[in-house]
């Protein structure tokens, strides 16, 4: 029996189904919404198991404090995963969180699977979330483009705990040397 390949699809998202809704957003304008929000939901799904991978992998002196920081992280990125999920089938769309899809539209560079120590996953993960910010930002810019506030707060929402998340990251990296 033949089996799709979903990485032939060169955006999953857009195959989804849509339904009709009674919210007082347009058709049109959810339709954009849900366009812009399924590679965030791809990048969240795929920043946290990145997340998870350094969490399971970590090895050096610093083992239990990242490996508790990179749970925490993960565990924060599954809430945005479920918000971003919700948003997009509260505006009617069909939320698209497999593996597969996330693997395959995510915005994010593939894990460094050589990283051991904690500062190489520190890195590593500093990296993404920089990434994954600035992609949230433009999120909030295209939602009041669109002129939708709500999934524009979602964005701006995630996007402060994304921040303060890299700033934890990046303190581990700040050596005295770089202090002026």
């Amino acid at each position: 029996m033949p089996t799709a390949n979903i990485t032939n699809s060169p955006n999953a998202s857009s195959k989804a189904r849509f339904y009709p809704s009674r919210i007082d957003i347009s058709a049109d304008i959810r339709e954009k919404v849900v366009a812009v929000l399924a590679p965030t939901l791809a990048t969240s799904i795929d920043l946290k198991t990145q997340a998870k991978q350094a969490h399971w992998n970590v090895k050096g002196l610093d083992f239990y404090q990242l490996h508790e920081l990179f749970d925490t992280l993960a565990g924060e990125l599954e809430g945005y995963v479920d918000m971003f999920a919700e948003r997009i089938t509260a505006l009617g769309g069909t939320a698209m969180g497999t593996a597969r899809i996330a693997a395959n539209e995510s915005l994010l560079a593939e894990y460094p699977f050589d990283a051991v120590e904690g500062m190489e996953h520190i890195k590593a993960l500093a990296e993404r979330y920089a990434t994954y910010g600035a992609h949230l930002r433009e999120g909030i810019d295209k939602m009041e483009e669109l002129g939708e506030a709500d999934t524009a707060d979602l964005y701006t929402e995630v996007s402060r705990e994304v921040d303060k998340r890299l700033w934890f990251l990046e303190a581990h990296l700040v050596k005295k040397s770089d202090i002026s």
